[in-house]
């Protein structure tokens, strides 16, 4: 088993900084200046210096504070996700990621689907809305339960064609296959079946689950019961969009949807004026998620036993 120094998650692909990220991150990289340069940080100079810093920076830390733990909307009802919480919703882990400082940090979701060798995330993780690369699947891995495994690279098959130049939500998936199984102590998700499900306005409940968190959200992972308010007409691919009202932050991306009877319908993607914290619109504010249905259920299917998809290097 493989360990890593892991930190608290990156924002990636649909997604981008946030300005508390931005504070924290470029405060770190100026202690760790400091250390490497054997300063002593309470010398009386440099504590002085602090203190002046810390004074003027009070009102931005204010709102600061007040901004951290923002939601999308008004109603926040997230929740650490529990022992229970992995039983019920099997095959729920976290993509790894090497940044250019060479630290593992989180992510998104990523999900053990259909067997212990194949998983589904979200294809912003690799590449950018104009389908350029972002990162190498080399500098990911994939962490459930106790174990951090390699993924096949070669295996890659993405939602969307490069010859598009253009990342949809609706296409916004990826399926991996691991170099080796995950073991027992790991099940992955049953392949989602989401036939019943009809287009147009709906109040369907359901229970966003997100393994690697929210950076908006103080604990490491995240449960929270919502609901999907409306399923759009299908893509040429025959995958739908569900707007939802599910609280997100920056690392949520590929966080699962489940209807109340424990089965995975649909990945998140995206979220609109992430931190807002204002009612939802089914127009201008809300999340957007794919369902696991058209050719991306396919692609699920064919990919169990080997890859049978082009990949994209």
């Amino acid at each position: 088993m493989q360990k890593f120094l892991v930190t608290r998650r990156i924002g990636a692909g649909l997604d981008f900084p946030s300005l508390a990220q931005a504070v924290s991150q470029a405060a770190s990289r100026g202690v760790a200046k400091a250390r490497s340069a054997k300063e002593h940080l309470f010398a009386p100079a440099t504590f002085a210096l602090l203190l002046l810093t810390a004074m003027s920076m009070a009102p931005i830390a204010s709102c600061l504070r007040l901004s951290a733990p923002a939601a999308l909307y008004p109603r926040d009802e997230r929740r650490l996700m529990l022992d229970e919480d992995f039983r019920r919703y099997p095959g729920a882990g976290v993509l790894l990621c090497q940044t250019d400082e060479g630290r593992f940090e989180r992510a998104s979701a990523a999900w053990l689907i259909g067997s212990r060798q194949l998983v589904v995330l979200n294809a912003h993780n690799f590449f950018d809305r104009g389908l350029h690369p972002t990162r190498p699947v080399s500098d990911c891995f994939f962490q459930i339960a106790d174990e951090t495994l390699e993924f096949d690279p070669q295996s890659l098959c993405l939602g969307a064609e490069q010859a598009t130049q253009s990342l949809h939500i609706t296409d916004d998936w990826a399926v991996l296959r691991l170099r080796r199984p995950v073991s027992e102590n790991a099940a992955p998700q049953p392949i989602p079946d989401v036939e019943a499900l009809t287009t147009g306005v709906i109040d369907l409940s359901v229970t966003m689950v997100s393994p690697a968190g929210h950076a908006n959200y103080r604990q490491m992972t995240s449960i929270e019961s919502c609901t999907i308010r409306e399923i759009d007409a299908p893509s040429e691919d025959g995958i739908r969009r569900a707007r939802h009202d599910c609280n997100d932050g920056y690392g949520g991306s590929g966080s699962g949807l489940f209807s109340q009877d424990g089965r995975l319908i649909a990945m998140h993607s995206a979220s609109l004026d992430m931190n807002a914290r204002r009612p939802f619109n089914i127009e201008s504010h809300y999340g957007s998620a794919l369902l696991f249905e058209g050719a991306l259920l396919t692609a699920i299917r064919e990919n169990i036993l080997e890859p049978r998809c082009p990949h994209h290097s």
